[in-house]
């Protein structure tokens, strides 16, 4: 999970604060991603981090303090949430992120970690609401194919350029087979509409190919260059996943995510609804 970013776009509210921390209604964005993974039976993580990002892995430890003064006054439910984000001890791992170089060199960093492993990818900025986990739905489609497996979803034609696009060999409905790959191409020279979201299960192949460091699109280490590397020499598919994705890296997806899970839960639901209806 890189967790290296800077959040420029939420200052000043990420000044003193990773913006992996940022809550969606009760959550921090990190905890959504570590959940969607654990649903997938994941059971180690490895946060690539930068400088001030420490709050991450604090908000995964065990608060004593905390958990005594709660069960002293009797706030069980607040304790039993406390108690479910848990994780197994020595289940999560950090490595510094210490230029920041491109998504492709923020991977690479976490090499040690991957070792000669399948292994996933989760950007915590792309918050998923799935009924199955967006990941379990990659580890289902690994289970078929075998390869490289990368969530995807149309965008509008004028929006290409701001992702990884698909060049495809064969749509097969949930299953897109993939022949090439293009970051952020200009419009008139996109392969497709067809574009990667922040969840991706990769072969530890690819790590020998961003350890070259070729800079490529904004001058940066990008993942899907070395992606497009392994096409051809491994399988390699594209998933139209089952849900939404709410962009919590722009001011008006996280917005927008914020109303959508406080209507999801029973607690808030009419509460939201009858804010939506004053503004309205």
């Amino acid at each position: 999970m890189p967790v290296a970013g800077l959040g420029t776009r939420f200052l000043p509210a990420t000044k003193a604060m990773a913006k992996e921390m940022l809550p969606v209604v009760d959550k921090p964005l990190i905890q959504y991603a570590v959940e969607e993974a654990r649903a997938a039976g994941i059971e180690q993580f490895c946060f690539i981090s930068g400088r001030g990002k420490t709050a991450i892995v604090e908000h995964f430890d065990v608060a004593y303090e905390l958990e005594r003064t709660l069960a002293e006054r009797g706030k069980q439910a607040e304790l039993d949430a406390l108690r479910a984000q848990a994780v197994q001890p020595g289940a999560i791992a950090t490595v510094r992120q210490q230029v920041p170089m491109g998504l492709g060199h923020a991977i690479w960093c976490a090499r040690a970690f991957v070792g000669d492993d399948p292994f996933a990818i989760l950007l915590p900025d792309d918050l998923m609401m799935c009924d199955v986990s967006c990941t379990a739905q990659l580890a289902e489609a690994y289970r078929e194919t075998g390869g490289n497996v990368v969530a995807i979803e149309e965008v509008p034609r004028e929006r290409v350029n701001r992702y990884g696009v698909l060049d495809i060999e064969k749509d097969m409905g949930r299953l897109v087979s993939v022949k090439g790959l293009v970051e952020k191409p200009p419009v008139d020279q996109a392969p497709s509409n067809l574009t990667i979201i922040g969840r991706y299960v990769l072969m530890p192949e690819v790590i020998g190919h961003l350890a070259k460091m070729e800079k490529g699109a904004g001058g940066e280490v990008q993942l899907t260059d070395s992606m497009a590397k392994l096409i051809g020499q491994q399988p390699f598919h594209g998933v139209r996943y089952e849900g939404r994705r709410f962009d919590c890296g722009d001011k008006a997806g996280f917005l927008e995510a914020q109303v959508a899970f406080a209507l999801k839960r029973p607690d808030l639901a009419p509460a939201m609804q009858a804010i939506l209806r004053r503004y309205a």
